[in-house]
């Protein structure tokens, strides 16, 4: 019988609440992962946590802010503290953003940055702080279609991802001297509140993803947690620096 990819691994997943991350929250937990599940939302967290542990999981929920640097460090002293190690780490936060680029406020700029680029940072910073004291460790970040490739009327969204890319590769080569893996999942066109949003700003936007992917139809959380799930687990030990598409062929 095969192991389930994430068997009694310490996982913490930040920006569970919804969309992708609650997906993985599922598929994670499905795959034998015990869980820290970090959002700002202490309702949803609890409402996902709550369903996994009907089914016997072991979760636990941390409510924080990832733009905070305590928040972050608590969100994974919390997983220590309850698992006592931080195998893995699925940096999930993010916002997105439509506009084009001399219609963006500078308001509206800054808030993006701050949450899809200096979250990723922070988060990056207080998992590494555990896995290099450990000596182990996978982490996996969200990324998206939009960090290889341009298209109008996303320009900071795809700045705030081509620089989530820069981080995952970076700490790649920084750390995996150590026996850490840091990839990023780059998902396209996904069910979620962050594209019904767009889609809301532009009807026609999906019409013209769906036009340029071979698989022709809008992913799903669950299929983008899977290939985390795999990034994370002991099967992917000779991958890391890598940005996987999950995103039906868009970039072929």
């Amino acid at each position: 019988m095969t192991a389930s990819l994430l068997h009694d691994k310490a996982v913490l997943l930040i920006g569970a609440s919804t969309g992708i991350g609650r997906e993985a929250a599922r598929v994670f937990a499905d795959e034998g992962a015990r869980l820290v599940l970090a959002a700002r939302s202490g309702a949803a967290l609890d409402e996902i946590a709550e369903e996994l542990r009907s089914a016997d999981r072991e979760v636990r929920v941390v409510v924080g802010d990832v733009t905070s640097a305590g928040d972050v460090a608590r969100m994974v002293d919390e997983t220590v503290a309850a698992f006592g190690r931080l195998d893995g780490a699925f940096n999930n936060a993010g916002l997105g953003q439509v506009g084009l680029l001399h219609e963006v406020t500078e308001e509206d700029f800054d808030h993006v940055m701050a949450v899809n680029v200096k979250g990723m940072w922070l988060c990056l910073r207080e998992e590494l702080r555990v896995m290099r004291a450990q000596g182990f460790g996978a982490i996996v970040n969200t990324s998206s279609v939009g960090g290889a490739k341009g298209s109008s009327g996303l320009g900071v969204y795809q700045a705030t991802k081509h620089a989530v890319n820069g981080l995952t590769r970076s700490a790649a080569h920084d750390n995996g001297p150590l026996g850490i893996r840091v990839n990023a999942v780059a998902p396209g066109p996904t069910r979620s509140a962050m594209i019904d949003a767009m889609l809301a700003a532009d009807p026609q936007a999906m019409d013209r993803r769906l036009a340029a992917m071979p698989l022709g139809k809008i992913g799903t959380g669950a299929e983008v947690a899977n290939a985390a799930a795999w990034l994370l687990s002991d099967r992917a030990s000779h991958t890391t620096g890598a940005v996987l598409p999950v995103e039906g062929g868009m970039t072929a």
